[in-house]
C-alpha cells in the first residue's frame, strides 16, 4: 500500500537523543532549569520543550531501534537542534545560562549575516544546540512556534 502525503503528517513531535550518560544528561538538562514528564527516570526522560519533546535514550538501544542498516558517522552527526528566543538579549542570557550549567561553549552570541543573533553549545555529550533569535519567529503561549519568515 502506497501512503498518500497527506498521512503523514508535517509536524515535528520527538527528538531523541542517543546518551552514553542518561542520568548526568537528566542533570544537564534539569539543571537548566527545564521540567521532567513525570515518567522520566534513569532508562528514559522527556521534557516538554514549547511542543515538541525532547527524549533521552540510552545510544546502544536507540542504535538497535533505528541505526541497524546505517552505521553511525564518527564524530559530529551534523545535527543540531535549536531553542528560538523572543530577543536578541536573550540569545546571550540562554547562552550563560546553559554554559554555567554545564554545557559546552561552542561558539559564542554573534549577529548573523541572516539577519537574526545566535550562539551553539554543547550539552555534556556533545549535542549541538544553537539558541538563535530570529525576527520572523512567532510563538504561541505555550512557546510553540507557530509561524517563521516574515
Amino acid at each position: 500500500m502506497i501512503l498518500a502525503m497527506s498521512e503523514l503528517p508535517s509536524r515535528l513531535s520527538v527528538v531523541t537523543l542517543g546518551t552514553r550518560d542518561l542520568p548526568g544528561l537528566r542533570r544537564f538538562y534539569r539543571g537548566l532549569g527545564w521540567e521532567e514528564i513525570p515518567s522520566s527516570d534513569d532508562e528514559w526522560a522527556g521534557f516538554l520543550l514549547g511542543g515538541v519533546l525532547l527524549a533521552l535514550y540510552p545510544v546502544d538501544e536507540l542504535a538497535a531501534e533505528a541505526a541497524t542498516a546505517i552505521p553511525s558517522p564518527a564524530g559530529w552527526s551534523g545535527i543540531t537542534l535549536a531553542c528560538n528566543v523572543d530577543s536578541p538579549q536573550q540569545v546571550d542570557a540562554a547562552f550563560t545560562t546553559a554554559v554555567a550549567a554545564g554545557a559546552v561553549a561552542v561558539a559564542d552570541p554573534v549577529d548573523r549575516p541572516w539577519g537574526g543573533r545566535s550562539a551553539y553549545i554543547a550539552d555534556p555529550e556533545g549535542n549541538r544546540w544553537e539558541i538563535a533569535w530570529a525576527s520572523g519567529a512567532r510563538f504561541d503561549d505555550r512557546g510553540a512556534l507557530t509561524g517563521f519568515g516574515s
